[in-house]
C-alpha cells in the first residue's frame, strides 16, 4: 500500500511546508543581515494560501516533467509539488533616512514564528513516521 493510502496527503503536506518554511527562513535571515544596508527593502515568502489551495481545491496545474526519468506524480502529491510561494517585498511603513525599510523587531518576530512553525511541522512528520514504524513492528 502506498504511503498516500496510509496517511492521505499529510506527509506530502508536511514535507512541502518544511521546504517552504526553510526558504522563508533564508529570506527573513537575509532581511536581518541587511538591516543596515541603504535602500534595502525586506522580502518575504508568501505561500500559505497557495498551500491551502493545493490541499482544499485541487491546486493549480501539475509540476512539469523536466527529465523523462522523473516519476510522474499524481493527485495531491502533484498539486503540493507545484506550490512554490511568491517572494513579495514587505517594506516598513516608515523607512529610515538611508531608505532602509527593515524593521528589525518585526523581522525577529517573523523569524521566531517561522522557526516555531518549522519545528512543529518536523515534529508532526516525525510522529507520522513513528506511527508507521509502530505499525510495521506490529504495535510494539
Amino acid at each position: 500500500m502506498p504511503i498516500d493510502g496510509i496517511f492521505g496527503t499529510t506527509i506530502d503536506l508536511l514535507g512541502k511546508n518544511i521546504d517552504l518554511r526553510a526558504k522563508s527562513q533564508n529570506l527573513i535571515s537575509s532581511n536581518i543581515a541587511n538591516a543596515e544596508t541603504p535602500n534595502y527593502i525586506p522580502k518575504s515568502l508568501d505561500f500559505e494560501q497557495e498551500l491551502q489551495g493545493a490541499v482544499k481545491n485541487g491546486g493549480k496545474g501539475t509540476p512539469a516533467i523536466t527529465n523523462p526519468r522523473h516519476l510522474q506524480l499524481k493527485g495531491a502529491a502533484a498539486r503540493l509539488q507545484s506550490v512554490t510561494g511568491h517572494v513579495v517585498e514587505t517594506p516598513a511603513k516608515t523607512p529610515g533616512n538611508d531608505g532602509n525599510a527593515v524593521e528589525l523587531e518585526n523581522e525577529m518576530g517573523k523569524l521566531l514564528e517561522n522557526q516555531i512553525m518549522y519545528n512543529a511541522s518536523v515534529q508532526m512528520l516525525s510522529k507520522k513516521f513513528g506511527d508507521l514504524t509502530t505499525a510495521i513492528k506490529g504495535g510494539i
